[in-house]
């Protein structure tokens, strides 16, 4: 096991462990058990900083969260540096979830995504399920990523799933399905053992259980990090933080459940370009 893997057969290189960007752009309708204040942009210039320092290649950020897409547009350094993976088909806003699957919505978000980003490419799309996963997966919202990933604009899609279903039918026909899966909750392990055996992509959501893992261990996110990172398929975990403490516990713990501690920690080059 290393630290960095490949995601599935896309081409694309990332750290097992990616950092979530929700809690850079919104603080509302957000499941945490503690609350948190939005970083100004020096403390997001240090965090990306220190993330790459510790070897992260992997960002994770969605319209739904906020204006983290517009922030990381200003703020990410050094963007050949970064597999940026992004979304399309929730938005949020007046504290409340607003879901849209169709094609023209779908082209305008990545649109959108690309503009806030600053950048002329996305890594990887997926669609923001909104539970109903084969409805979604019919709506043509992945027939128009996979249009735009062959005019250049993506290099790998999929969806984020909520359903076994959802997920299998998303890796039947894309790249990459983003899953849960931690010490309390494993009903989507099929999705996974399928993208080990046909060699696609896998991410992977709520490791910590959204800061709501058991208490009775003695260090519950090193134990979900070994079950998660050690279960074949897996290509990366993404935990979100603001806390740059945090951020190296979560890193030295992932490389632990790696088995690479000492694996280096300086900045690590994405393999290939568009």
């Amino acid at each position: 096991m290393a630290f960095l893997r490949e995601l599935g057969d896309t081409g694309l290189t990332v750290s097992a462990l990616g950092l979530g960007t929700v809690k850079i752009g919104r603080d509302q309708g957000v499941k945490y058990p503690t609350p948190f204040s939005i970083p100004d942009d020096d403390a997001v210039r240090d965090l990306l900083a220190r993330a790459r320092e510790l070897g992260i290649n992997l960002i994770d950020t969605a319209p739904a969260y906020g204006r983290s897409e517009e922030r990381l547009g200003h703020l990410l350094p050094n963007r050949q540096d970064w597999v940026i993976v992004s979304k399309v088909g929730e938005e949020f806003s007046d504290g409340d979830s607003h879901f849209d699957f169709s094609p023209a919505h779908t082209r305008a978000s990545v649109e959108r995504s690309l503009r806030r980003l600053n950048t002329d490419y996305l890594d990887c799309v997926l669609i923001h399920s909104d539970g109903n996963d084969l409805d979604v997966l019919r709506s043509g919202a992945l027939e128009t990523l996979e249009e735009m990933k062959q005019a250049g604009l993506i290099r790998a899609i999929g969806m984020s799933t909520k359903t076994v279903a959802g997920g299998l039918e998303t890796l039947k026909r894309s790249d990459v399905a983003m899953v849960t899966y931690n010490l309390k909750q494993d009903d989507e392990r099929p999705v996974i053992d399928h993208a080990a055996a046909h060699h696609k992509g896998i991410l992977i959501k709520k490791a910590f259980a959204s800061g709501h893992l058991a208490d009775d261990l003695p260090d519950p996110v090193q134990a979900s990090l070994n079950k998660v990172l050690g279960t074949a398929g897996v290509s990366a975990v993404i935990a979100g933080t603001v806390n740059p403490h945090h951020l190296e516990e979560n890193v030295r713990k992932a490389r632990l459940a790696c088995g690479d501690p000492a694996c280096g920690s300086g900045p690590r080059p994405r393999k290939g370009g568009l």
